[in-house]
């Protein structure tokens, strides 16, 4: 078994050249993406007039995931995050099962986000345009992490740049209504715990900071502190846009909207700017797949270095020091997701499964040496992966249940056959 931080075989290095801002991009670019345009109908839908609410409990459970994941990161600033985690502290099963969550959400969450690229651009073809966004961004990643940031940087850019004009536009017209804000629960408890659920969707990226623990500088420091920024910086973002677009469509019509923003700022009274959005939205969505193809891969090359993937896809090039065949291997995949599969359901199952890989991350965490207070994070962080992983559509439940399950059976039968070798 690999350790982590143990050299690694000649070859089989990745280059370490993010500091802490680019992490911090990387970590915005994952969460500041087609989560927010996306996400917020469906959680309204759930959560009606507690859609705040949960937007509150899906930032308190984000914190603390973002906060076990930094000090663990600290002490094993390794490519695989969460799965090398869970393997130094609780077992190898544990580790294994991290990551086995976290490749089948994520690549579920890949053909999602590719999906609203295709929805944005090309309605009528958005299965073609999909499959062409994956490849063009697998062909970007493949070229090298600076490539891979120095692009991420200008989709940020572009998004936030859109999202403030939302904000703008929503709180500064005639339409704005701040009886809509008015907090309560008109879904419930069970719906709002939904809607946050959905929610934290839109917060997930900032595992990919940990997850390109191997191509970060100084990784016990820059770590810990881009993962808290990055995160702080999305909530602001999202607590923003949430409270310009409730004020305009309320919680009701939020709910029924089909493109939220879009339909807000027509709201407002400028539809000049529907077609901005659109741009936005698709933007929003390549930067989320970039980051997520980068994550998905990196995690993929530590489970294959383990043998718990085909040895093969732990090869990195000699040039461009990336897992070269495994993000070949993710963009194949996900292209054969994107040119099938339908974005919803994709959005619920990826959501199951991230939620249980951060369950193992706050339940690694537990496991440091630490004072009784410090240990109150982590355990709110697993209590709340549980109670929001089982409070998603009851199909979502089932399908990511089962598809860990399978993920579990796999590795019971690769270590029964391996037993009975001589």
């Amino acid at each position: 078994m690999t350790q982590s931080g143990a050299q690694q075989p000649d070859g089989l290095e990745l280059r370490r050249i993010l500091g802490v801002g680019d992490a911090v991009v990387i970590g915005l670019g994952s969460m500041v993406g087609a989560g927010i345009f996306a996400a917020l109908a469906p959680a309204a839908q759930a959560a009606g007039s507690g859609l705040l609410i949960g937007l509150a409990v899906a930032a308190v459970v984000a914190y603390c995931n973002a906060s076990s994941s930094a000090r663990l990161a600290a002490l094993y600033p390794a490519s695989g995050g969460t799965y090398v985690y869970g393997r130094e502290r609780l077992g190898v099963f544990w580790g294994y099962l991290a990551g086995w969550s976290f490749v089948v959400g994520k690549t579920a969450s890949c053909a999602a986000m590719a999906l609203t690229v295709g929805a944005y651009v090309w309605p009528g073809q958005s299965h073609v345009v999909a499959v062409a966004a994956v490849v063009a961004l697998t062909a970007v990643n493949y070229g090298g992490m600076q490539k891979s940031a120095l692009l991420t940087r200008v989709i940020v850019a572009v998004v936030l740049a859109v999202l403030a004009s939302v904000v703008v536009v929503c709180l500064g017209s005639g339409a704005a209504d701040t009886a809509h804000l008015d907090i309560g629960a008109s879904g419930g408890a069970g719906g709002v715990l939904q809607g946050a659920g959905l929610l934290f969707f839109a917060f997930a990226g900032y595992a990919r900071i940990a997850t390109l623990g191997e191509e970060v500088r100084d990784p016990a420091r820059t770590i810990p502190r881009a993962i808290p920024l990055a995160l702080g910086i999305t909530l602001v973002v999202y607590a923003a846009v949430a409270v310009s677009v409730l004020s305009v469509l309320g919680a009701d019509g939020l709910g029924r909207a089909a493109a939220p923003l879009a339909d807000a700022v027509r709201a407002a009274g400028v539809p000049a700017l529907v077609p901005v959005v659109r741009v936005g939205a698709a933007v929003a969505a390549l930067g989320s797949l970039l980051a997520l193809i980068l994550g998905v891969s990196r995690t993929t090359l530590a489970m294959a270095r383990d043998r718990h993937l085909p040895g093969a896809l732990a090869a990195v090039h000699p040039r461009f020091k990336v897992p070269h065949r495994a993000e070949l291997a993710v963009g194949v995949v996900v292209a054969a997701l994107a040119a099938t599969v339908d974005v919803r359901g994709a959005i619920g199952f990826s959501s199951f499964g991230v939620l249980a890989y951060y369950a193992v991350a706050n339940a690694a965490a537990w496991t440091l040496r630490s004072t009784p207070a410090s240990r109150v994070v982590p355990a709110v962080g697993l209590l709340g992966c549980v109670v929001l992983a089982f409070a998603l559509p009851w199909v979502s439940v089932g399908v990511g249940a089962g598809v860990l399950g399978l993920g579990a059976a796999a590795y019971g039968i690769r270590r029964w056959t391996s037993a009975r070798r001589p």
